[in-house]
């Protein structure tokens, strides 16, 4: 199942509706990642889960591309607010990533960037971007935001320590693995987006939102994911991964 979307999302509460909902068609374990290869209301597609934090993001995402050269990578889950006007629920459509926890300026680096380049800014692909925003969700709001990725879980006091999140580097939302999709995904010259839906506000009660929540607030990301390929059926993807300083 070559040249198809590709679905990636850290977590099993991440993609479980996407395998309720799809037609399983074949299965290839490596290790523990099992890749799936379905069929979604008539697209066939290839999801997985790749575990949580930038590591094994990046890994699965490679091997995912190695077995499958498919013709995207969209990757799908929950994320904390950082934009005050986000509530939970709402969706971001990430515009650009960025990893905020790669820190070079001893080095002489901007902050974000890949040390000894200057590859800082991943831009997601603009099709896919328009075609995630035309979809609709009931009752929440669609934003086209900065992802910010790094392996940590923020709380309201991480946030007030690391002002420099919204200030210098105007991040909407945080989470663990879209910045390294972002890089695997331009690497391979592959279009790319991250979708996620606001399952916390990186507030006092972040831990407690995301537990109780997560596996609810995912089904947005699900609705907009599905919205996407119900449109590259018949639409073609164009190649426009960018690297920004």
């Amino acid at each position: 199942m070559k040249n198809t979307p590709a679905i990636i999302g850290a977590m099993d509460s991440e993609i479980s509706m996407y395998l309720e909902h799809a037609r399983i068609i074949n299965q290839h374990q490596w290790n523990k990642i099992t890749f799936y290869e379905i069929e979604l209301d008539g697209q066939p597609c290839v999801i997985c889960k790749s575990g949580v934090g930038k590591v094994l993001a990046a890994m699965v995402c490679q091997k995912l591309i190695d077995l499958y050269e498919p013709s995207c990578i969209i990757f799908t889950g929950v994320a904390g607010a950082l934009n005050d006007k986000l509530d939970i629920g709402d969706v971001i459509i990430s515009k650009d990533c960025i990893q905020h926890d790669i820190d070079g300026r001893a080095l002489g680096f901007e902050r974000g960037t890949l040390l000894f380049s200057n590859q800082k800014i991943f831009t997601a692909d603009k099709k896919l971007v328009s075609l995630a925003l035309a979809a609709k969700v009931d009752g929440h709001k669609l934003y086209e935001g900065r992802v910010l990725t790094g392996d940590q879980f923020f709380t309201h006091s991480d946030i007030e320590s690391h002002a420099y999140l919204k200030t210098e580097m105007q991040g909407d939302c945080i989470e663990m693995e879209g910045a390294a999709i972002a890089v695997v995904a331009s690497e391979n010259k592959l279009p790319f987006v991250i979708v996620r839906t606001v399952s916390d506000k990186a507030d006092g009660s972040a831990a407690e939102d995301f537990n109780r929540i997560h596996h609810l607030v995912a089904g947005n990301s699900y609705a907009i994911v599905k919205q996407i390929l119900s449109q590259l059926k018949t639409e073609p993807v164009d190649l426009q991964c960018e690297l920004s300083e």
